[in-house]
């Protein structure tokens, strides 16, 4: 099975149950958002700017949880902002688990291995000492790291355990070079393959989480897939970069640039995913055939994003994750107040014109598990790919040149740091804000990148 049977078994259930019922609309997923604070600034998300005056606010525990209860939704994605900066994180982990729901922690990766070292500390014992020497040789973890380890957690507070209720879901929209610049650092890539690797070798469920934009190129999503794969991930969520109010604004004023040139229009998006089925047999591609039918290009389906409502800091937040027309108190008075068939495309027409473009997960991947715009055949298409076999890890993706940027010296930033470095530059008395200030990362595994040239810049307008 592509998906845990608990866990598929308990989201079936949840759709039977509605239907017997009749309920017009219901919550699949609920998006969750404690904070909008994050420690990176990703092109083409408008979250942390659309929401700039209320970075240091939070949710508070006790709503995060009764905003579950409140929709009821089988599964609950924390995302925001960065999940791993909100300071009760474990805590509403181990709150929604306790509601017997689904958890996706939606992360950047940059603090997975301090999570993960926290649950090694809270759970050591001496039988613990072989996966220590396991992270060790992989230079997953440092000799301090394994010393602290071993002196135990005494502060009382839950850890995120390992579960087949819960996964890591780590933001990855591409190979290194690609996402390190759409995530505008370098670095970053390298720290989410060790968080991955590190996550597997401790038992825990991981999932990636792609956007693909106007310049991403079909075969390096392919690489993308072979080479996660390989590292045994459990599956992939995969949806085109829409141009929503607030990532369209922020890609003008802060970076000076045109949103045509970055995101997808609707004919593009049918072009990227044209072969999407493809991979959906070839790698483990988390949600339904129908979806999969939409993005390339061979049905329609129509928009449900009341059934991925998502909660933050203002309210419940409508009519989607991506768009914004208000905040409502309560859930129940969203779904009722909201006049859904304002928004979405249907045959073709979009009822708003900021629905043009859309083809997001959030809007129509449930639909497909919903039966909308339903056709002969769907629920056997749907049944037979997530209880069919799991696609086996794809082991030869091993070789894709996945580490193509920073971690060989062409990263996006590598022009700049020559340039900055160079004599001429030293004689003048410039000296680089890289030698001066560097990051310094943990230890990523040691990985042979093979001799793969600079990437184009995704951003770069073209003529």
């Amino acid at each position: 099975m592509r998906f845990p049977l608990a866990l598929t078994a308990k989201i079936a259930r949840h759709i039977v149950k509605h239907k017997l019922l009749r309920t017009p609309k219901f919550a699949l997923v609920l998006q969750l958002e404690p904070l909008h604070t994050c420690n990176l600034t990703c092109t083409g998300c408008g979250r942390i700017r659309e929401y700039s005056t209320n970075l240091k606010d939070m949710m508070s525990l006790e709503d995060c949880l009764e905003s579950a209860q409140e929709c009821d939704a089988p599964m609950v994605s924390i995302c925001g902002g960065e999940p791993l900066i909100y300071p009760k994180l474990e805590e509403l982990v181990a709150g929604l688990l306790a509601q017997r729901r689904i958890v996706y922690v939606c992360t950047n990766g940059m603090f997975m291995r301090k999570k993960m070292k926290d649950y090694l500390a809270g759970a050591y014992c001496p039988d613990l000492e072989p996966v220590l020497a396991k992270l060790l040789a992989e230079k997953l973890i440092t000799d301090q790291d394994a010393e602290t380890i071993r002196k135990g957690k005494s502060d009382g507070r839950p850890t995120i355990k390992p579960t087949q209720w819960m996964y890591w879901n780590v933001h990855i929209d591409g190979l290194e070079y690609t996402h390190d610049l759409i995530v505008e650092r370098e670095g970053v890539f390298k720290e989410c393959v060790a968080a991955i690797r590190m996550a597997k070798l401790l038992g825990y469920q991981v999932a990636t989480n792609t956007t693909v934009y106007k310049e991403t190129e079909v075969k390096e999503i392919e690489e993308m897939f072979a080479f996660f794969s390989s590292l045994e991930v459990d599956g992939h969520t995969i949806s085109p970069g829409y141009e929503y109010d607030a990532a369209k604004k922020d890609m003008v004023k802060r970076l000076n640039k045109q949103p045509e040139d970055f995101f997808l229009t609707r004919r593009m998006t049918r072009q990227k995913f044209a072969k999407i089925q493809e991979w959906g047999q070839r790698f483990t591609i988390f949600g339904t055939p129908v979806y999969q039918e939409f993005l390339a290009g061979k049905r329609e389906l129509t928009c449900t994003a009341w059934a991925i409502p998502t909660r933050n800091i203002k309210g419940w937040k409508a009519p989607c994750y991506l768009m914004t027309d208000g905040h409502y108190p309560r859930y129940r008075e969203m779904l009722e107040q909201v006049d859904w068939d304002k928004y979405g495309v249907v045959d073709g027409v979009a009822r708003d014109p900021r629905c043009e473009n859309c083809m997001v997960h959030c809007g129509y991947e449930q639909s497909g598990a919903l039966g909308t715009n339903f056709k002969r055949g769907d629920n056997w298409k749907n049944f037979k790919y997530n209880f069919g076999p799991k696609p086996k890890p794809y082991y030869p993706g091993r070789q894709v040149n996945a580490f193509n940027g920073f971690s060989i010296g062409k990263g996006h930033l590598a022009e700049a740091k020559a340039a900055i470095n160079s004599p001429r530059a030293a004689m003048n008395g410039a000296q680089s804000a890289f030698s001066r200030k560097e990051t310094k990362a943990e230890p990523a595994p040691a990985h042979d990148p093979g001799d793969a040239t600079p990437r184009a810049d995704p951003l770069a307008k073209k003529d």
